[in-house]
């Protein structure tokens, strides 16, 4: 999914610059970048994180990043940030989120005669293509406004200039930007929970499609927010850090409404409710306050080197990381019936293969709730799912074992307690070898979050986009 961060000091920013950028770690691992200006004069670092953490790849290259003003991005996808030299002046931009119309975009430029300087992958990078859309204009305002009414997908940016930072959100607000507030500095991120130990607090939630300008001296809007937003709804249920908040609404508290919700339909008597570490224990502690089932932890997360397996690039390596860092503790286990709780089941695999070792240790019966529904739709807004065929979905594999094609409507399938959406979870179940499985109502975890839907993208689990 990638994120990013930017301050504005009236002092040097590489410190707060470095550090914010690495409380956005869990959000990808595949590039790293940052930008400063210094008395109009640009400095940027970039790095590979596939193979090690952001700070020990950026330690060394602190003392470099000199100036007040800085912007700093995770990436999952391009190497950022890239700097250009245009007519609006020498500027640095970072961005977040999915341009699904890529190869249109980059056809009309060569039509323009322009030509790109970076790739990605052997593609176009959609950051060079952002800065492109942007410097096609008068203003960085009107470049923005230009950027976003010509990208399908979504598109959040973090611009450097030498007189501030623009912050600005895309279209409907699919990915989040917040601003935060220093003692001598303002500052905008991804994600709120950068901002804690850095002395910032929260000052606003930037709106869909609104723009904010940052400088060293304060905050303006130059451009208001829009009505309508698709906030994506998995932020609250995977993909968030759990001390973060968007739209004012706390990661963590919204697990815990996910996992009371999930508890209130539930009919098996077991001995105990454990979560699938990290992004499970949030669900799996609020069910067992609402269930009153013991919360215990039968799998320990060995933390020192193991990272979230969503992050490697190749499947095999995501793979390898689901199963060593999970370590079973057969005491919890042996004889034991067990609710286990996750955010999610995307392929399947890696709970295939919990499941089997559980019952290798003795488990009695394990049973799996999810805390949002099944998935049956890729991602068509931001970089989730997109590198792995439709079949690879759990939901979508079953569907197809039961119809024998892909070529079908889904609307009952993504039905709760319909005939056809009962005959995809026993699918699921002999597949995945568990004793039952049960996927939150769409219903419960639109209320777990409380915003209304029409503000929420839910398109992977129901194939609705309002926009």
């Amino acid at each position: 999914m990638g994120g990013f961060f930017g301050c504005a000091f009236k002092r040097s920013c590489n410190k707060e610059l470095f550090y914010g950028t690495d409380y956005l770690s869990h959000l990808g691992t595949k590039r790293g970048g940052m930008a400063t200006v210094d008395k109009k004069e640009f400095q940027r670092t970039i790095h590979n994180l596939e193979n090690a953490y952001f700070r020990s790849k950026f330690e060394s290259d602190i003392d470099k990043l000199t100036g007040n003003m800085g912007i700093g991005v995770i990436s999952d996808t391009d190497s950022q940030p890239i700097i250009i030299h245009s007519h609006l002046g020498k500027f640095a931009v970072v961005t977040v989120g999915r341009i699904s119309n890529l190869d249109e975009l980059a056809q009309q430029a060569f039509l323009q005669n322009i030509h790109f300087a970076e790739t990605s992958q052997g593609d176009i990078n959609p950051t060079e293509l952002v800065a492109i859309l942007i410097s096609q204009k008068e203003s960085f305002e009107e470049g923005i406004a230009n950027a976003q009414s010509k990208i399908k997908g979504s598109c959040s940016m973090l611009i450097l200039t030498d007189s501030g930072i623009y912050a600005a959100r895309d279209k409907l607000g699919r990915t989040p930007i917040v601003i935060g507030k220093g003692e001598d500095a303002y500052a905008a991120s991804s994600e709120s929970s950068a901002f804690s130990n850095l002395g910032f607090e929260v000052e606003h939630y930037v709106g869909p499609n609104e723009i904010i300008k940052i400088t060293p001296e304060g905050i303006e809007q130059v451009q208001p927010p829009g009505k309508e937003m698709q906030v994506c709804s998995f932020l609250w249920v995977y993909y968030g850090y759990p001390a973060s908040s968007y739209e004012g609404i706390n990661t963590e508290k919204v697990r815990y409404n996910c996992g009371a919700a999930l508890a209130k339909r539930e009919t098996e008597n077991v001995d105990l409710v454990a979560g699938i570490p990290d992004s499970g224990i949030g669900h799996a502690i609020g069910f067992a306050n609402a269930s009153k089932v013991p919360f215990m932890r039968p799998y320990v997360k060995y933390t020192p080197t193991w990272p979230r397996s969503f992050m490697p690039q190749n499947q095999d390596m995501r793979d390898l990381v689901a199963r060593m860092k999970l370590i079973p503790v057969r005491e919890l286990i042996e004889g034991k019936r067990i609710i286990f709780c996750d955010d999610s089941v995307v392929r399947g695999t890696q709970l295939k293969e919990n499941t089997q070792i559980l019952y290798e240790y003795g488990a009695k019966e394990v049973h799996m709730r999810v805390a949002c529904p099944s998935l049956i739709h890729p991602c068509e807004f931001l970089n989730f799912s997109t590198s792995r065929s439709t079949l690879d979905l759990a939901g979508r594999k079953a569907i197809y074992d039961i119809e024998g094609t892909e070529d079908i409507d889904l609307t009952d399938y993504a039905v709760d307690g319909s005939e056809k959406h009962s005959a995809m979870i026993g699918r699921i179940i002999d597949r995945l070898n568990l004793s039952s499985i049960r996927f939150q109502k769409l219903d419960d975890l639109v209320a777990a979050i409380g915003l209304p839907k029409n503000k929420l993208c839910t398109h992977c689990w129901d194939g609705s986009s309002h926009f």
